[in-house]
C-alpha cells in the first residue's frame, strides 16, 4: 500500500490526527485550563474570594453538616435502574467524606448512603454540599464552580457521562495521541534538526508547518508523558473488574485485605458511636511532624457511619510532592485507637501513585504549575497548526476537484480553535450578567458555553466557503475578534460587577482573581495580533492575486 516505512506513518499521523485532533484540542485547552481550575471557580463565585482555609474542625462544624447532607435527587433518579424493585423513601448514611486541597477556599463534603435493594451491594447514593470552613456555611448549588465542576471534566470526559463513553473517547484519543507521536518524529527526517525553524513571512501552509513541527518536538516529553499518565489515572474504566469473571475474586481480595489490615471491609449490623474525630487529626498530624512531614489534612473519611465497625481515616495533604495524597493513619471510630498506617507503596504503586499525581498536579509547585500550562497549549497550538497545514495542503486541489472536504475542515477546526475561546470568555461573560438568585443558574451558563460553541461552529460553515474556493476564509479573523471582544468584556464586567479590579487585586496581592483577568487579557491580546496578521495575509493574497490577473491579461494581449 506504501512505498515505504515512513510514508506509513505519515499517513497514520495525518489521518489520526485528523480524526481525534479535534477531541484532543479540547483534552489539551481545558486541562490547561484546569491546572487552575479553584483559581477560576473563585473568579467566578465573588462569595468564595478569600484565602484557602485548613481543614476545620470535624466535632464542631463537620459533623453537624454531614448530618443535614441528603442524597442528591438526580442522584436518586440515576440509581432507579441499579435496584431490586421499586426505590426506597429513605437512606441510611454509610460513608463521610471531606476534601479540601491547598488552593480551596471552600470545602466540599460528600455523603454516601445505603442503597436499599441494591443490585450491587456496594452500590451507593450520594449527596454533597459546598461549605464557607471559616462559618459553617452551605453555598448554593446553583453557583457552579466553572473550574472545577465543568472546564475539570470536560478534559477527561466530554461531559459524555452515559457508559462512561466520554472517558472511553478520550482514552481511545489519548492512545491515538501516542500513535501521533511517533509517527510525527519518524515521517519528518529533519524534525530535529529544524527544531527551531519559524518562518511566519512564508506562505500559510509553511508557516504552519514549521510551528506545528516546533511546538510538537519542543512539548514532546510533555505530551507523551501526559497521554500515557493520563491513561493510568483511567485504568480502572478502561479495565473493570465489576461485573466481569474477576469480580469474585476482587471481592475475595479485598476481604483477604480487610482481614490483613484490620479494617473492617463490611458493617457490623449493631449501632455505634464515633469518638473525637479532632483527637485522631491531632494524633496523625503529631506522626506526621515526627518523620519531619507537613502536617495539613487533605481528606477525612469516615467509613460505615453509625455502625459498631466504623473506621476514620485520615490523609496527609500531598501539596509538598508530585505523588498523589497519602499517608493514611485508620483509626478505630468508637475508642479512637489507631488501627494502621499506610506503609509505603510497592514498587509498581509507586509508579501509579508519581504518574497519576503528576497528570493531577495536587503539589504547591507554582512555576511547575505554569509549565503545565504551557506545555498544554503547546499541544493546542501543535493541533491547530496541524489543522491549518492540512487545509492549506488540499484547499486548491480540492476547489479545482470541486470537493468539500478542505472546507469541512477549516469550518470545524475554527469552530475548535478560536470556537472554544469564543464559549469560554461567553460563559465567564454570563457568569457575571446573570443574577445571583436565578434558579439552576449553573445550567444557564453551561447552556451559553454550548450555544456560543454552536454559533461558533455555524459562523465558521457559514463563513468558510471562499475555503472551497482555494482562498483564505474570514472566519478565523473574524472569531479571533470575538475572541478580543468576549475577553475584555468578561475582565471589565468582573470590574464592574465585584469592584475586583486588577490594581485593587495585584494591590493587595490576590493573584487568584488578577491571574485570571491577566490570562484573560493575555487571550484577547493575543486574539487581536491573530486577526490584524489574518487580515494583512488577506490583503496581500489579494493583492497578488490581482497582480496575477493583470499580467495573465497582458500576456494575452
Amino acid at each position: 500500500m506504501f512505498q515505504n516505512f515512513r510514508l506509513s506513518m505519515a499517513w497514520l499521523h495525518t489521518w489520526f490526527g485528523l480524526v481525534l485532533g479535534f477531541v484532543l484540542m479540547v483534552v489539551f485547552f481545558f486541562g490547561s485550563l484546569s491546572v487552575f481550575d479553584r483559581e477560576i471557580d473563585r473568579w467566578a463565585i465573588p462569595e468564595t474570594r478569600f484565602e484557602p482555609q485548613r481543614m476545620p474542625s470535624f466535632d464542631q462544624v463537620l459533623l453537624p453538616l454531614f448530618k443535614e447532607v441528603k442524597p442528591a435527587p438526580a442522584n436518586i433518579e440515576q440509581a432507579r435502574s441499579r435496584v431490586n424493585g421499586p426505590m426506597a423513601t429513605s437512606f441510611e448514611p454509610k460513608q463521610w467524606l471531606a476534601y479540601t486541597t491547598h488552593r480551596d477556599p471552600v470545602l466540599s463534603i460528600y455523603s454516601g448512603f445505603i442503597l436499599p435493594n441494591a443490585k450491587d451491594p456496594e452500590d451507593a447514593v450520594w449527596g454533597y454540599a459546598t461549605i464557607d470552613p471559616r462559618t459553617g456555611k452551605t453555598l448554593s448549588e446553583d453557583r457552579l464552580k466553572i473550574g472545577s465542576d465543568f472546564f475539570y471534566p470536560l478534559h477527561y470526559s466530554l461531559h459524555i457521562n452515559w457508559l462512561n463513553l466520554g472517558t472511553w473517547i478520550v482514552g481511545f484519543a489519548a492512545l491515538v495521541m501516542l500513535i501521533a507521536l511517533v509517527s510525527g518524529v519518524v515521517m519528518h527526517r529533519k524534525i530535529f534538526r529544524e527544531l527551531f525553524t519559524f518562518r511566519p513571512a512564508k506562505h500559510v501552509q509553511r508557516s504552519a508547518l514549521d510551528l506545528h513541527n516546533l511546538t510538537g518536538v519542543v512539548a514532546l516529553p510533555f505530551h507523551f508523558i501526559f497521554a500515557l499518565s493520563g491513561l493510568v489515572v483511567f485504568a480502572g474504566v478502561y479495565f473493570p473488574v465489576s461485573h466481569t469473571q474477576l469480580e469474585p475474586l476482587h471481592e475475595l481480595h479485598e476481604k483477604l485485605e480487610a482481614k490483613e489490615t484490620g479494617l473492617p471491609h463490611d458493617r457490623a449490623g449493631t449501632p455505634g458511636t464515633l469518638a473525637s474525630v479532632d483527637a485522631m487529626v491531632a494524633e496523625a498530624q503529631r506522626r506526621w511532624a515526627s518523620r519531619g512531614m507537613a502536617g495539613e489534612v487533605g481528606m477525612l473519611n469516615v467509613q460505615h457511619v453509625n455502625d459498631a465497625n466504623a473506621y476514620v481515616s485520615v490523609y496527609r495533604a500531598g501539596t509538598d510532592r508530585v505523588t498523589l495524597t497519602g499517608e493514611g493513619i485508620h483509626f478505630n471510630g468508637a475508642t479512637g485507637e489507631v488501627i494502621r498506617e499506610d506503609p509505603a507503596p510497592t514498587v509498581v504503586a509507586g509508579i501509579k501513585d508519581f504518574l497519576t499525581g503528576l497528570h493531577l498536579q495536587h503539589f504547591r509547585h507554582w512555576l511547575l504549575r505554569w509549565f503545565y500550562v504551557l506545555g498544554g497549549l503547546a499541544g493546542c497550538a501543535c493541533i491547530a497548526t496541524g489543522f491549518i497545514f492540512f487545509v492549506e495542503k488540499r484547499k486548491r486541489q480540492h476547489a479545482k476537484q470541486g470537493l468539500q472536504g478542505a472546507r469541512w475542515v477549516d469550518a470545524i477546526a475554527v469552530a475548535t480553535v478560536p470556537g472554544l475561546l469564543v464559549a469560554t470568555f461567553s460563559m465567564l461573560v454570563a457568569n457575571r450578567l446573570l443574577p445571583a438568585e436565578l434558579p439552576l443558574r449553573g445550567n444557564w451558563e453551561i447552556g451559553v458555553f454550548a450555544g456560543a460553541w454552536l454559533l461558533s461552529l455555524l459562523h465558521g460553515l457559514w463563513r468558510t466557503a471562499p475555503t472551497a474556493q482555494g482562498r483564505l476564509a474570514p472566519a478565523w479573523a473574524e472569531q479571533c475578534w470575538a475572541v478580543a471582544l468576549l475577553g475584555v468584556t468578561a475582565v471589565l464586567l468582573n470590574w464592574i460587577t465585584t469592584g475586583d479590579h486588577l490594581l485593587r487585586t495585584i494591590g493587595s496581592g490576590y493573584w487568584p482573581v488578577a491571574g485570571v483577568d491577566l490570562s484573560v487579557l493575555a487571550a484577547a491580546s493575543l486574539a487581536v495580533v491573530a486577526a490584524r496578521m489574518l487580515r494583512r495575509r488577506a490583503g496581500a493574497i489579494a493583492v497578488s492575486s490581482v497582480a496575477a490577473s493583470n499580467a495573465s491579461a497582458v500576456a494575452r494581449v
